[in-house]
């Protein structure tokens, strides 16, 4: 593919030395040729930015420096110095398969409404030997409202950035980044971004290879500010949802996901799970378990999933 429309790739970077030059090798060894890469550094205090500089001569890559003002802020600045018919915002410690782009611009070319997605997978330490996907219901070609009850029908879902491309005119009716957000920004953002399409098309061959068990990742956190921007990205999430379709299949799954929150941050902050479970009494009973195994799972069999928590939080202090 000689021509084709030109797909902004958006990176944000912050502390990712290790990683970011991976990265951006695999987007420069994409099959697809039409493309600019939008690096915007936040204000990072490790080598990244000289690393990154490394590729300032290469004229399909810009590169921005912001002084810290995290993810959701750098993907927005790098968004408005795009110029591309087609974005992907990618994290700096993932790869993408050499012909993903090719793929889902082919893809997306033949479906003008549509959001396209990928498989994924994670890998550890590393190293792509320790790869495995992580197949899921939701790889198939969907209405976009369906692909989201499917995608979340458990209360979570991992929407990692870097497997959609998105048509311009989608991110551009559905809004860009929530800033305020700093834990499950991306949840929100994809909710409401994939609302604004048509369908979602799986491409078979576009693959996201995750970097997993990173030391002091963000999603990790367990702080009052991460509990807080979680419940609002919850929020968001539902709020998009039932305003799209409100029925039985969206109710149950709007419970879902707050049975998910409240099970995740019980007992750390009690008015949040509060104002979890006031939003939860006015939707149908949830119908996922409590998310445990092993001896976690046992302890819960016996003094319920309230108690396990509380005996584990006891203890977590007590170290």
């Amino acid at each position: 593919m000689n021509k084709g429309p030109l797909v902004s790739v958006i990176i944000p970077v912050y502390n990712s030395e290790k990683y970011i030059e991976n990265t951006i090798n695999a987007v420069l060894h994409q099959t697809y040729p039409h493309l600019e890469i939008i690096l915007v550094d936040d204000g990072s205090t490790d080598d990244s930015l000289s690393l990154i500089e490394h590729y300032s001569q290469d004229s399909k890559i810009k590169i921005i420096h912001q002084t810290n003002k995290g993810a959701a802020t750098a993907r927005n600045i790098g968004y408005k110095n795009s110029t591309g018919a087609y974005i992907k915002f990618l994290d700096a410690d993932d790869i993408i398969n050499a012909e993903m782009i090719a793929e889902q611009v082919k893809l997306a070319i033949e479906n003008p409404e549509a959001i396209i997605s990928s498989k994924w997978g994670r890998f550890y330490n590393n190293d792509l030997t320790t790869f495995n996907l992580s197949p899921e219901e939701c790889w198939q070609n969907l209405p976009t409202i369906d692909w989201l009850c499917c995608s979340w029908k458990h209360g979570s879902s991992t929407t990692v950035p870097g497997i959609f491309l998105i048509p311009r005119k989608i991110v551009e009716k559905a809004g860009l980044w929530n800033e305020n957000l700093s834990l499950l920004d991306d949840a929100e953002y994809f909710a409401r971004t994939i609302l604004a399409a048509k369908n979602v098309i799986f491409s078979q061959n576009s693959t996201l290879y995750y970097r997993s068990g990173l030391q002091n990742n963000i999603s990790g956190r367990q702080d009052p500010a991460a509990y807080q921007s979680a419940f609002e990205a919850y929020n968001g999430v539902i709020k998009a949802l039932l305003t799209t379709r409100n029925d039985a299949l969206t109710q149950q799954l709007a419970a879902n996901l707050w049975q998910m929150f409240i099970y995740t941050i019980y007992p750390d902050s009690p008015e949040l799970v509060r104002r979890a479970q006031k939003a939860l009494s006015e939707l149908p009973p949830p119908d996922i378990p409590f998310p445990a195994g092993g001896y976690t799972l046992f302890l819960s069999r016996i003094i319920g999933w309230k108690g396990t928590k509380l005996l584990k939080s006891f203890f977590a202090k007590k170290r």
